[in-house]
């Protein structure tokens, strides 16, 4: 983990980085007139990083451009950390200390943000780790208008989302349903909040029909964790509630996936649940003064065993009877249990996280949520304005009553899928059955695991939604 420190002067640092304003950059008065002219040049040439070689000392000039929208202000600061860090590594420094007079202090905690997501590494199962870590260990940023606390804020949500990260990354042969119900014991331990992992007996008690169904395939059995927040300063009466898709791996079932460019990362369907996790690490480490409650259903998706099968009915939590006409739409069987139990918190809110529907790829790519809610405006437009701030960004689908009409069965309440058009609005308003309380469905198949490395958000398991919801809950 990058160390991230709050300094209000700057010391005696070695390798120093100045933010500067793209348009009109001030020089720092201390380059010699060489470096002034190198500068220059390398500014009128659109060069938006400058290395300073005063070996032993680096100087790095970093040009940023004033954006009358903040959201993609922040942004291209979190994108000039990811560069400025990859330049960094290849000189294997250890210790940057950063400062800028010409930017808000906001837009220098982006770019120490950027820098530190930039810095996860998977490396568990590579021999020699040690070859393949990255050098840098401190960052320091240097600004009187900071604090320590914010600083040290930053940093346990970057842990949270490296921990959401590390959990996707996994694969079956470490985590399984109950694997990551240790892990998140384990997390709480660490930070702070309450969990309670129900076993299958108290998962057959409670009837969660839904995930126990889908758990018939497997030799492992099912886990479902009870995390809670609950400071005494919480400002909510009542609780907020995050639900997150468990799925430890997805072959699809007795529907089984190709295996090409669809089964094979499938270790990342309990994305969702890993978002769940990272919120409740960065809430309860920086103590957020609201009462959350999150449920985590758990388990993989196989065809052996006494796998369900397609045309199976199967009773919910709540008592609906659903008809399967598909196994690999089991992350909506799962998340409908939940759903259903959450009703017993009588929750202010409730938020689900999944990796839900292919739709939702095809519709939005991975630069967007797809997200559908019956909750009010208040609570759902905060949500957006947050995805903006931390460039996890919601698009909008509707939940109209015509597409229900796809989901209803002619032996049972409602079947699990319903035709190929509209496939994440009609997952949604499967979810929708099982729901008595303001709501928003996040659909984060598109964003939740990329394929290539795109900036500071890396290549794999992304953690996307942690960032978010943290925003969403200060703002809220």
């Amino acid at each position: 983990m990058l160390e991230l420190q709050w300094k209000s002067e700057a010391g005696s640092a070695s390798n120093r980085v100045f933010l500067l304003d793209k348009v009109d950059p001030v020089w720092p008065d201390f380059l010699s007139e060489q470096e002034k002219a190198f500068a220059l040049q390398q500014w009128e040439n659109k060069s938006t990083l400058i290395h300073l070689n005063r070996y032993p000392e680096h100087l790095f000039l970093v040009f940023a451009e004033q954006m009358d929208d903040e959201s993609k202000g922040l942004e291209q600061f979190r994108k000039l950390g990811n560069q400025s860090h990859g330049m960094w590594n290849k000189l294997a420094l250890t210790d940057v200390s950063v400062t800028t007079s010409f930017f808000a202090p906001d837009y220098l905690l982006a770019f120490a943000e950027g820098v530190a997501l930039s810095h996860y590494q998977f490396l568990k199962y590579f021999e020699k780790q040690e070859d393949k870590r990255f050098s840098l260990q401190q960052l320091v940023l240097v600004d009187a208008r900071l604090s320590a606390a914010a600083v040290e804020e930053l940093s346990n949500l970057v842990q949270a989302v490296f921990h959401a990260r590390r959990l996707i990354d996994e694969p079956l042969s470490y985590l399984t349903a109950g694997k990551l119900a240790e892990e998140i014991l384990d997390l709480s331990k660490q930070a702070g909040f309450r969990a309670e992992v129900f076993d299958k007996s108290r998962i057959e008690h409670e009837g969660f029909g839904g995930l126990l169904a889908v758990n018939r395939g497997s030799i492992d059995p099912p886990s479902f964790s009870v995390l809670e927040w609950k400071p005494e300063n919480a400002m909510n009466s009542k609780p907020i509630v995050f639900v997150g898709k468990g799925i430890v791996y997805d072959t699809g079932g007795l529907s089984l996936k190709p295996t090409g460019n669809s089964m094979d990362y499938m270790k990342s369907d309990m994305s969702g649940a890993a978002a769940v996790i990272g919120l409740f690490y960065a809430a309860a480490k920086n103590k957020l003064p609201l009462h959350l409650i999150g449920l985590v259903p758990a388990t993989d998706n196989r065809p052996g065993l006494n796998a369900y099968t397609p045309g199976d009915v199967i009773k919910m939590h709540s008592g609906l009877q659903v008809e399967v006409l598909n196994t690999d739409a089991e992350g909506r069987m799962i998340l409908a249990d939940a759903l259903s139990y959450a009703k017993r918190y009588e929750p202010e809110l409730v938020v689900d996280l999944a990796t839900l529907t292919g739709a939702a790829v095809v519709a939005v790519g991975t630069e967007a949520i797809a997200a559908m809610r019956k909750a009010g405006d208040e609570a759902f437009y905060k949500l957006m304005k947050a995805g903006k701030h931390v460039y996890e960004r919601l698009v909008e689908f509707p939940l109209w009553d015509e597409y229900g009409e796809q989901i209803k069965s002619e032996v049972a309440d409602i079947k699990n899928v319903g035709g190929r058009d509209a496939g994440s609005i009609t997952a949604g308003k499967f979810l929708e059955h099982f729901t008595a309380y303001p709501w928003i469905h996040l659909d984060i198949a598109g964003p939740a695991f990329l394929h290539k490395k795109d900036s500071y958000r890396g290549q794999g398991g992304i953690g996307v939604g942690t960032r978010l919801l943290y925003q969403f809950l200060k703002m809220y």
